[in-house]
């Protein structure tokens, strides 16, 4: 949210693992931050493995930071 304060587009990537545990937060921060959820887990994956779910979100991934 440092990054919105200074008018910088931003948003997170997190596993699915987590989709609750971000409402949570944000409700207490009292923010609603662009976010993107990805197949949970990632911790194990390889790099190719890591490479390709990049590639499928990478719609996702910039329309976390591109402003329309």
């Amino acid at each position: 949210m440092d990054l919105e304060s200074r008018g910088l587009p931003s948003g997170f990537i997190a596993s699915s693992e987590f989709i609750q545990a971000a409402a949570a937060q944000g409700r207490s921060l009292g923010i609603h931050p662009a976010s993107l959820f990805v197949a949970h887990p990632i911790q194990d994956r390889t790099d190719a493995e890591m490479a390709a779910l990049a590639r499928e979100s990478i719609k996702d991934i910039i329309s976390l930071i591109v402003e329309e």
